[in-house]
This record gives C-alpha cells, sequence and structure tokens, in this order.
C-alpha cells in the first residue's frame, strides 16, 4: 500500500459533484460494455474474433476508471473552511495577469484528481502544475515567475482572489 493511497484529496464542492457525476457515467458505460461484451461472447464462433478482444479491453478500461474515480471520492475532504483568506488555497478563483501581453486570466486552483474531470466554466488548474504550485500562498499583488518545460519563463500578477 504506497502512502498514496491513504492521503486524502481536497476537492471543492463543484468538483466532488462532477467527479460523482462521471462515476454514474461509468458506471453507465460499464453496464454497456458488458452487454456488449455478452452479445459479442453468444454470436463468436471463433476465440481470435477482434470484436471480442476489443470489447473486453474497453470493459477492462471502465472498470479500471472506475476503481480510480471510486478510490479518489473515498479519499476526497470537500474544501470549505479557507485558513488562510487573502491567500492562494485550494478552491481559489485567481485573477492573474499575463506580464508580456497585460491580458486577464481567471483561473481556479483545485486537486490534480478534480483537474482532471472536464466540465465547469472556468480553466482549473492542478496546485501540482508549475503555475499551481508557485500560485499557492500567494497575495493579491503578487508578482511570480513559472518556467516552462519549454526553458522559458512567464511572469505573472495576482490581480484577485475569490471563494
Amino acid at each position: 500500500m504506497t502512502s498514496q493511497a491513504t492521503k486524502q484529496i481536497r476537492l471543492t464542492p463543484e468538483g466532488f459533484e462532477r467527479l460523482q457525476k462521471t462515476l454514474l457515467q461509468e458506471q453507465n458505460r460499464l453496464a454497456e460494455a458488458t452487454r456488449i461484451l455478452q452479445e459479442q461472447m453468444e454470436t463468436s464462433a471463433d476465440n481470435e474474433d477482434t470484436g471480442l478482444e476489443d470489447a473486453k479491453r474497453e470493459k477492462m478500461n471502465i472498470e479500471a476508471r472506475i476503481d480510480e474515480l471510486e478510490d479518489t471520492l473515498g479519499r476526497a475532504t470537500i474544501i470549505a473552511e479557507h485558513e488562510n483568506e487573502g491567500r492562494v488555497e485550494l478552491g481559489a478563483l485567481v485573477t492573474l495577469i499575463i506580464d508580456a501581453t497585460k491580458k486577464e486570466m481567471r483561473v481556479q486552483v483545485v486537486s490534480a484528481p478534480e483537474a482532471a474531470v472536464l466540465g465547469g466554466s472556468l480553466p482549473r488548474i492542478s496546485e501540482d502544475s508549475p503555475v499551481g504550485k508557485e500560485l499557492m500562498g500567494r497575495k493579491k499583488g503578487d508578482a511570480f515567475v513559472v518556467n516552462l518545460d519549454n526553458g522559458k519563463q512567464m511572469k505573472y500578477k495576482v490581480k484577485a482572489i475569490d471563494y
């Protein structure tokens, strides 16, 4: 058992709801994949039917995704209180100014599992991402530099923090 398996995952209420909806969708997909697999097995004359192998693989992939979602939801803690008012933490809605273009960018800082789930109106960035790591704990007015993978740097300034 790795420490990752017992580590709590902090989610926004919206993120928790999105993960639950995704789990429900995956469970419905699993029921459909199981039905297709049954049909393939009944109609398959030979064991080397590629449709049968594809159906088995698809079912295994969906089962793995369901296990992952159930694990994440089982370890989830919903973010409610903000201990560091005025500083960026999980769930924060941050307005950044991109130094090079002076354009504003509004993002929500979330945990990695939540950032991976699609949906919602705002772009979400993981606390584990380069920008997310630099953003955590910052205050309004703070400027910071992010080193990108390609060797370039991006400068940002925190314009506003909301919850």
